[in-house]
């Protein structure tokens, strides 16, 4: 019988690993036989001549070496929804033709007196790099990024939205930002708010109608006509950010809009949400059945009755006959928020913002969600993401999400993968794909183990790097690589190849010392940003508010009170250095203006002088993350003193959107 460990070995599963404080970890036999076991869902028949999948970048000699003996004749074709090429070739050198088109493709071949069918692989044709942003854009920009759930206007139901977004778009262009950078928009479960992260999402293919502002609607009757004026009165109320009030009066608003529309809507607003039905097409449906589905069975989706549990296609149609007014409904709410983030788009281009929109996209699912259910051979089940011990989280960290499943991924020629890139692009100039190690290897814990005693999975990187660089280039949309944590050898060095823009923040460019690091030492293509939603705001890094909040929580904090004095003397040192006298927020941002990054982003956090930090890894309740709104009214904000100083200093820095 096999070894666990070369099964481990065949399959990309680490059976030992260094976390990021140096320490080996000898990975235990169940967890290796859990992994295994969970990867299996994705496994296609084994390969003998394909060595896995074919990337052929532009200007490279589309040839590989096959692993059949040599002499052997081997006849292979290529093929998308159609047949594109077909040849022999003689083991082992397989050479295909010049030329191919950009795309995903299947590349089938079969060694002499096999069946035609022989075995496949997917064939990728990508460009040398991902999209650089346009030629005439400034090489040094700056964005003003927003959780945009936080912002407040007169006109919003105590939770930001488009409209929102269009006025902040609006702000941020008369300042001189090339764009506006915004937390993840996927779709939530917003009726199980019990982790309202953005970051926790049930689809990264579909949008968060938390975010429609629904009053912008044709067809929707009005606050009072809907039976919602007094609730929308109460959260504009309310202190904090009530996901679950939001959800429930914006789905009640939504409904009726939705009946409007049935009842009333016009041949042209008709037509154009069946082209919308008709451009999404099998998925849209998919998703609208698992929503009207999830809704009517309790527990997770594995937990359903049989026949719902894989979403049939002929079942799934059927659902759609009999149940069509609910299952229009989602697709309907999904139309709406498709239009109104498009509107926000297209103002950024009549704006002549060279960015636009900067969306984020999370590095996996949960596990009970859509995409899981949907892709279940190509996402990871009973499996979660996360990350090994380092010096912030001695005992790692367990993110709760579903990852993608390499084999299943290489099944499907990377569509999964190509699917929820494109859902972003096709609204944003930039992406940012947090945790892009990801793609590289994964760092998984099956479910009831703790977060030290996970391991690593390897993943096809080339092939994902060349699909990531074929969405950009055919979406035009550059890519940001939040490459943070513990980064494999040379695996930056693979992603400024590839054209991604590497992901720097200034708390951790640090020297050996604990100095920070001199602005000239940065990288050119690469966005540079104070902190992360994760990190404390630069108020309350300043102020210890993190440091005294963890010891409340009892977390370990990192850090001691002199370590972080230490640090603030290393701040003042850097900046007096370069002749800034001051230590406020306007002058670190002088100070990251002096880089040769592409990419300022600026946070409105850290511009207001927030003290709490978005979200406090490690809690749920224990502190209010992810439902802080901002303290300052969007009306307010264009004549903001501080957002006015950070703006001069970024004109005078020279960074610019036109």
């Amino acid at each position: 019988m096999e070894d666990i460990r070369d099964r481990a070995a065949r399959a990309g599963v680490a059976t030992e690993y260094w976390d990021g404080v140096g320490e080996l970890h000898k990975v235990a036999p169940d967890v290796i036989s859990r992994v295994l076991e969970a990867l299996a869902a994705g496994s296609s028949a084994p390969r003998r001549l394909l060595p896995g999948p074919v990337v052929i970048r532009d200007g490279s000699i589309p040839e590989f070496k096959l692993n059949g003996p040599e002499g052997l004749p081997v006849r292979w074709k290529i093929s998308s929804d159609r047949k594109v090429a077909e040849g022999e070739s003689i083991s082992p050198h397989l050479k295909l033709p010049q030329g191919l088109p950009p795309g995903l493709y299947r590349l089938e071949a079969a060694a002499e007196g096999e069946q035609e069918s022989g075995e496949e692989a997917p064939l990728i044709v990508a460009p040398r790099q991902a999209y650089q942003g346009d030629p005439a854009a400034p090489r040094r920009m700056w964005a003003l990024a927003v959780q945009l759930y936080a912002l407040r206007s007169r006109r919003n139901w105590g939770h930001g939205d488009f409209s929102d977004l269009i006025e902040l778009i609006e702000i941020a262009a008369d300042l001189g930002a090339a764009g506006v950078g915004l937390n993840p928009l996927h779709s939530l479960m917003d009726d199980k708010m019990e982790e309202p992260s953005p970051y926790f999402p049930n689809s990264r293919v579909f949008l968060n109608p938390l975010y429609i502002d629904v009053e912008a609607i044709p067809e929707f009757p009005g606050l009072h006509a809907a039976g919602v004026e007094e609730g929308v009165r109460r959260l504009r109320a309310d202190a904090a950010l009530d996901y679950r009030a939001v959800a429930a009066l914006k789905t009640r608003a939504l409904e009726s809009a939705y009946a409007a529309f049935l009842a009333a809507a016009s041949p042209q607003r008709r037509a154009a949400f069946d082209e919308f039905r008709a451009r999404r097409a099998h998925l849209l449906l998919r998703f609208a059945c698992f929503e009207f589905l999830r809704r009517k069975f309790a527990g997770p989706w594995w937990e359903w009755p049989r026949q719902w549990r894989r979403g049939d296609a002929e079942a799934l149609a059927g659902l759609r006959e009999s149940e069509e007014t609910r299952i229009g409904f989602v697709e309907f709410v999904q139309w709406v928020a498709d239009e109104q983030l498009e509107r926000c788009r297209l103002r950024g281009r009549a704006r002549r913002m060279p960015i636009g929109l900067y969306l984020d996209i999370a590095v996996g699912v949960r596990s009970d969600g859509f995409d899981a259910w949907c892709e279940q051979a190509a996402v990871l089940t009973g499996i979660a993401v996360g990350a090994p011990p380092d010096n912030l989280n001695s005992l790692g960290q367990n993110w709760g999400l579903a990852g993608f499943n390499p084999l299943g991924l290489e099944q499907q020629r990377f569509e999964p993968f190509r699917q929820l890139l494109q859902a972003a692009m096709r609204y944003a100039g930039a992406v940012r794909l947090d945790h892009v190690l990801g793609l590289q290897r994964l760092y998984i814990i099956p479910h009831g183990t703790s977060a030290k005693n996970g391991t690593y999975i390897r993943l096809p990187f080339q092939a994902l790097l060349a699909t990531a660089a074929l969405a950009s280039v055919q979406q035009q949309c550059v890519l940001v690589g939040e490459d943070l944590g513990t980064v494999p050898e040379n695996f930056r060095e693979t992603l400024m190849d590839w054209g991604i823009w590497s992901y720097q923040v200034m708390l951790f460019e640090r020297t050996q010392g604990g100095g920070f690091a001199r602005p000239e030492t940065y990288r050119e293509n690469a966005l540079v940003t104070f902190a992360t939603h994760d990190l404390p705001t630069f108020a309350g890094w300043r102020g210890h508010r993190d440091l005294a909040l963890k010891r409340a929580l009892n977390i370990n904090p990192g850090e001691s009170d002199e370590d972080r004095r230490r640090a603030l003397e290393a701040l003042d040192a850097a900046l007096q250095e370069r002749g800034i006298e001051r230590n406020d927020f306007a002058a670190v941002t002088t100070y990251l203006a002096d880089t040769p990054s592409r990419l300022l982003v600026v946070s409105l956090e850290d511009l207001l002088g927030v003290q709490e930090q978005v979200n406090l890894p490690g809690t749920v309740d224990e502190h209010p993350n992810w439902r802080q709104p901002l303290p300052v009214a969007l009306e307010e904000l264009r004549g903001h003193a501080s957002l006015g100083r950070v703006a001069d200093v970024l004109r005078s820095a020279g960074r610019s959107c036109c």
